[in-house]
């Protein structure tokens, strides 16, 4: 595979877009192709199947009322899972509201995700070994967050990054400049990934910058900035193994910028894309599906087939009823419960409060 120049983009981000894998699943850059096993591509795939299900089911229990809070995930599953596939469990990860996928993948048991969408504290316990914070709602928050953990992943020497997400809106947010402007300064080991799906909500990005891409952004503070195809999970997966490296050899953060689509709304909290996006616009994205190119290579390939496609989504839909099927045998928090965690160090007004709803919630 050859070497990216992360080096020379620290001041001239790529004009390229960098893809390996053509609409129609075919390869047009042997020299970036990833030296992944026929096991490994198909577990690769499996997860982005896996994502796209997900997504289907999750939106159908939302809109039952057994989830809460849900940001659509379905058409970027190359951007999503094609860069944390190039991560270890050892590395950091701090996702926002979109990247749930990412977040069980990384180890988060599927009933907890589906907690946190409901908003039951139990949905942020996370496993003691797992290296995670919850989703961040604030946009672009985590890009500060991220710039912390990285410094002490630097400071305790561990040979691990610490790696977060954003759209296209939160590069627009002040935390966004400071978190990258702080990591690059102290030369500490993070992956900022962009995945830019064109809109901040309803806002499109041409209407949010003046920059022609999003990941020359980076050259204002002296980190690499490179922009990847993320319809495409080869590239992705190549982009984020090949920055992950130069973080950890200790040359500083990296930002990623994966160029994708959200088919459906921003949220399921009201959002209607149709009020600011056309029809033909969504169906030029839809001939982009990164499920389709995929499958395509590896059918090509001789490693993937309609049969066990099907099979697959027949197992994913039993773990997410086993998942729901969890979340909703933990009982509901209590209003005193919801007081009990919002503080370390109960005030006292708040400490009657509790009294009073535990006495209540008793009766």
């Amino acid at each position: 595979m050859k070497k990216i120049d992360f080096e020379q983009l620290k001041s001239t981000p790529n004009t390229e877009t960098l893809s390996i894998l053509d609409e129609t699943g075919q390869i047009v850059n042997k020299d970036l192709l990833p030296d992944l096993s026929d096991d490994e591509l198909t577990e690769l795939f499996k997860q982005m199947v896996w994502s796209r299900v997900l997504n289907e089911r999750s939106t159908k229990l939302n809109r039952q009322g057994r989830l809460g809070f849900f940001a659509p995930t379905s058409g970027e599953e190359a951007s999503q899972i094609g860069s944390n596939f190039a991560m270890t469990k050892d590395d950091f990860i701090l996702p926002a509201y979109r990247d749930v996928p990412q977040l069980v993948q990384h180890g988060l048991p599927l009933y907890q995700a589906f907690l946190w969408s409901r908003g039951h504290v139990d949905g942020n316990k996370y496993p003691e070994a797992m290296q995670a914070l919850p989703p961040q709602i604030i946009i672009g928050a985590q890009y500060v967050q991220t710039a912390g953990v990285a410094l002490g992943i630097k400071k305790n020497n561990k040979k691990t990054v610490a790696y977060t997400y954003t759209g296209d809106g939160g590069t627009s947010q002040g935390d966004f400049y400071e978190g990258i402007n702080f990591a690059g300064a102290f030369k500490s080991p993070a992956l900022f990934f962009v995945q830019n799906n064109g809109y901040a909500i309803s806002v499109p990005r041409a209407k949010q910058t003046a920059a022609p891409t999003l990941s020359q952004k980076a050259v204002a503070v002296g980190i690499p900035g490179i922009q990847v195809d993320g319809m495409d999970a080869l590239a992705v997966y190549a982009a984020t193994k090949a920055a992950r490296e130069w973080a950890v050899a200790g040359n500083g953060p990296v930002l990623i910028e994966t160029l994708t689509y959200r088919y459906g709304p921003h949220t399921l909290s009201g959002d209607d894309p149709k009020r600011y996006r056309t029809s033909a616009e969504v169906d030029d994205w839809q001939r982009k599906d990164p499920l389709i190119r995929m499958r395509k290579y590896l059918t090509d390939k001789g490693i993937w087939s309609t049969d066990q496609e099907k099979a697959w989504e027949e197992e994913v839909n039993k773990q997410i009823d086993e998942a729901i099927k969890k979340t909703e045998s933990i009982a509901p928090q209590k209003v005193s419960d919801f007081l009990k965690n919002t503080f370390i160090d109960t005030p006292p007004a708040i400490k009657a409060e509790i009294d009073a709803y535990t006495a209540k919630e008793s009766d």
